[in-house]
């Protein structure tokens, strides 16, 4: 409902912010949930809100919904953009928490954290005042710190190829190995048997990449909906935590 989105590859149709999908039932629910990809709504399949959709309806709005109450319909979306920022936000900081090798910032990590979860609390007037590019500008230093610690640690030079454009690039077993990938722009790119261990892939786009037989052992800073939106098979090695996609091909 919140959100809208353009017809291309990855949505089947234009939608409006603040107008329903055409396929969202009364209950909620998405009536092609099972069939996203078939019917031409990639893009759904891969979204991930980060929780900030239930954090929104079930604690900001305690339970209400924009249905049974319109006058909320507005506030609502307005604060759901906010709150989706620092939710996506709180997933990178808890994830590098979870890195020994950056340990000399976990202090200010965890204080950054604790910052940004308060400010997640706030009610909807107070949610509308949030600067989320301060926030992101915050963490993400961290997360950059984070970033070259655990790099720092992989043998030889590692590649620093962050915001480039990658896109269709044959990189077909590629050493990648610490690497620096922070929002490159990966779609549809070769990376068949690429070493991309202990690399950093925050914000990397992998739509349509292809992923089959490559090493992501150890790689920071990577989504579900990232490998989600790539291609991959059996033979691809994921990063701890995450899961191997149901539309991946069986066989390597």
């Amino acid at each position: 409902m919140a959100l809208p989105f353009t017809a291309s590859a990855d949505f089947a149709v234009d939608k409006e912010a603040g107008r329903p999908c055409r396929h969202l039932g009364g209950d909620f629910r998405c009536g092609i949930h099972r069939d996203l990809r078939q019917r031409g709504f990639s893009g759904c399949a891969v979204y991930d809100c980060f929780g900030a959709g239930q954090k929104i309806s079930q604690v900001t709005f305690g339970g209400r919904d924009w249905r049974r109450h319109p006058e909320t319909a507005g506030a609502m979306f307005s604060a759901f953009a906010v709150m989706r920022g620092l939710h996506e936000l709180l997933w990178y900081l808890t994830e590098a928490l979870a890195l020994p090798a950056a340990r000399p910032v976990h202090g200010e990590i965890r204080q950054s954290l604790e910052r940004i979860g308060r400010l997640s609390d706030g009610d909807p007037g107070a949610l509308a005042e949030i600067d989320v590019a301060a926030c992101r500008q915050e963490a993400g230093e961290l997360l950059g710190r984070a970033s070259e610690l655990v790099r720092a640690g992989v043998p030889g030079r590692k590649k620093d190829r962050r915001g480039a454009d990658l896109i269709g690039a044959r990189l077909r077993g590629a050493d990648l190995r610490g690497a620096g990938l922070r929002g490159v722009y990966l779609i549809g790119a070769d990376l068949r048997r690429a070493d991309l261990r202990s690399a950093d892939l925050l914000g990397a786009d992998l739509r349509g990449a292809d992923l089959g037989g490559a090493d992501l052992t150890g790689a920071i800073f990577v989504t579900q909906a990232q490998l989600d939106a790539a291609r991959g098979d059996s033979a691809t090695r994921l990063p701890a935590g995450r899961t191997r996609p149901a539309h991946w091909a069986r066989r390597g």
